[in-house]
């Protein structure tokens, strides 16, 4: 169950992890400023309100508060959205590989590592899902089951993209403590 990436030379994984970052946060930030109209009183986290709708009458209520204008913005974004998609989640992927390699992950929490990696590929297969499932309501109606598709592949990928966030600022601040703690002990030696 050995994720692609591990197969990355991990000399080469800081530049590369490096490169993935700041297109990653370029892209966060243009999907953040380009997203801006979209925050309504219906929608005040904008396309993730959207995202989060479940039912139709939620669904519509976010159309209705957006105008025409604004459903262009919102057609824009979840396109654009297909460019970000395999660079966050492999962004998070690289992460959570680099990290367990550096912490010596190893037997049994491999296996659980592995997973987590190709979890944020799922993540990335279920936002495209969710962004047909928005696009069809925002080009037709929020019926039966758009919303309840976009709602829970918007769960379930937040869920595993936190998931392996969590996993890497942990092994970030397990792998600080222990360099202080060699240095500490390593200079009293």
């Amino acid at each position: 169950m050995l994720h692609p990436l591990a197969r990355i030379p991990a000399e080469k994984r800081p530049a590369l992890f490096i490169v993935l970052l700041i297109s990653t946060l370029a892209l966060t930030f243009s999907l953040f400023a380009l997203g801006a109209p979209l925050r309504t009183s219906a929608a005040p986290a904008g396309i993730i309100s959207y995202e989060f709708a479940r039912d139709e009458t939620t669904a519509q209520a976010i159309l209705d508060s957006w105008s025409g204008r604004d459903k262009i913005f919102a057609g824009f974004n979840l396109g654009l959205d297909y460019l970000y998609i395999p660079l966050y989640s492999t962004t998070i992927a690289l992460a959570v590989i680099w990290v367990s390699t550096t912490l010596r992950v190893s037997g049994q929490m491999l296996l659980g590592v592995a997973v987590l990696a190709w979890g944020q590929w799922l993540a990335a297969a279920l936002d495209a899902v969710e962004n047909v499932a928005l696009f069809v309501m925002l080009v037709d109606m929020p019926t039966t089951p758009w919303p309840q598709i976009a709602f829970w592949c918007a769960a379930i990928k937040f869920t595993l993209i936190l998931l392996g966030i969590a996993y890497v600022l942990s092994g970030v601040v397990i792998h600080f403590i222990k360099s202080r703690r060699q240095d500490t002990f390593g200079a009293a030696g």
